[in-house]
């Protein structure tokens, strides 16, 4: 880090390499942090979180128990040990509350005066968060599985909505109404998501083995299908061709550049795509344990080089690095099955639900101080000393060091 520092300094580096080194080390010291709680109130598990953009201080969960809560992430007591509180919360005892499970719960993206839910009750609801009352309610004909508003678009307010059925619904804020349909999946669609680059551009995931890629303004179909086998037909049976996996793909996540796409499936592998031409990368990440029968709701750190992927395996959270498969570290504190989590990019927490009905901060682990007394390191450490290496004599030899 002084290296890094100096060459600052001195004008033999760009700051953002600083800052990327110091993102980098706090991703990969994340641990479970005993000093912060976040309130229980689900009584049944947590399938969904997400973090606004707008401050970075609230957070949305719904629960298997069709409750949504909104906590306060920031710690008002000023003291190490502190709980994040719910500020309100959309509870069973509240006439418009979902009636069966919450799968997706999401911040409109330039304003924190609004969210969306979407639940097994058949409905999509945009709620005023002042009055916690439904704005509007979208009905649909089958459980809703999963749903997502583009974080950058301007020129449209669509909520793409996936259900049972296999047509990809278009809901526009501006109208209140289903304005448009995208047909192309032959199964139930469970897990949506706009490109955080192109505005226009959805990818699409659902039990028939394949992910679409969509431009919305053409109404020609999908631009195309990703192909586990990059079109090499002679190596892939016809069953398999033109498919992401060969099991349901229940899980998108684009990286925060946009330029590349996650997936996963319940063959137990996660595949890296090319989002501009669709091409597998072919990055191994061995296996990948995948039971959900829903989506899965997995994250991509943000402002790191190179970047992680943390992903649900079962009562653990497995962190991967992005670009070479490698398995980093699993993160594990929760006494039952992962069912989501949340990467929060200014602080680099990751914030984590499951069917324990528990939600779990995890925090980088501070950066020890440099030089520390000698006798109270030489207490610790049984008498020998804890200063730095890199401020040790190194020129006296080890004869006058006997």
């Amino acid at each position: 880090m002084l290296g890094f520092l100096s060459a600052r300094h001195i004008g033999l580096d760009d700051p953002l390499r600083l800052k990327r080194v110091e993102i980098t080390r706090r991703v990969l010291s994340l641990e479970l942090n005993k000093d912060r709680d976040v309130e229980q109130i689900h009584g049944n598990g947590v399938n969904t979180l997400d973090i606004e953009a707008i401050e970075g201080r609230y957070m949305l969960s719904g629960g298997a128990d069709g409750v949504i809560v909104i906590y306060d992430l920031e710690n008002c007591s000023r003291k190490p040990q502190y709980t994040c509180k719910s500020v309100c919360t959309v509870g069973r005892s509240n006439r418009h509350v979902h009636q069966f499970s919450v799968e997706t719960v999401q911040w409109y993206p330039h304003d924190t005066g609004m969210f969306t839910s979407s639940s097994f009750d058949k409905t999509l609801k945009v709620w005023d968060t002042e009055t916690l009352l439904p704005a509007e309610v979208f009905h649909f004909e089958g459980n809703v599985y999963c749903h997502h508003m583009s974080p950058i678009a301007r020129k449209h307010s669509l909520i793409a909505v996936g259900t049972k059925d296999p047509k990809v619904q278009l809901c526009d804020l501006k109208s209140g109404s289903r304005i448009h349909i995208l047909q192309g999946h032959r199964g139930e669609v469970l897990s949506v998501k706009w490109s955080p680059r192109y505005e226009h551009i959805l990818a699409t995931a659902s039990t028939d083995s394949r992910v679409r890629l969509w431009d919305v303004r053409k109404a020609s179909g999908s631009l195309f299908t990703l192909d586990q086998h990059n079109d090499e037909k002679s190596k892939a049976s016809s069953e398999a061709a033109n498919t992401a996996h060969n099991g349901r793909v229940n899980g998108l996540c684009f990286t925060s550049d946009g330029l590349y796409l996650l997936t996963t499936g319940t063959d137990d592998r996660m595949r890296l795509w090319n989002s501009s031409t669709g091409e597998n990368t072919l990055v191994n990440y061995g296996k990948v344990s995948n039971e959900s029968r829903k989506g899965l709701k997995f994250t991509v750190s943000s402002g790191c080089s190179p970047e992680f992927v943390f992903v649900p395996c079962g009562g653990t959270i497995a962190m991967y690095a992005l670009y070479t498969g490698e398995l980093i570290t699993m993160l594990r504190g929760h006494y039952n099955n992962v069912d989501c989590c949340e990467f929060h990019p200014d602080f680099q927490d990751l914030y984590s639900g499951g069917k324990d009905c528990n939600i779990l901060a995890w925090v980088p682990t501070p950066r020890n101080p440099a030089i520390e007394n000698e006798d109270e390191g030489s207490k610790k450490t049984g008498g020998q000393s804890s200063f730095n290496p890199a401020f040790q004599d190194a020129w006296s030899s080890s004869d006058e060091e006997g």
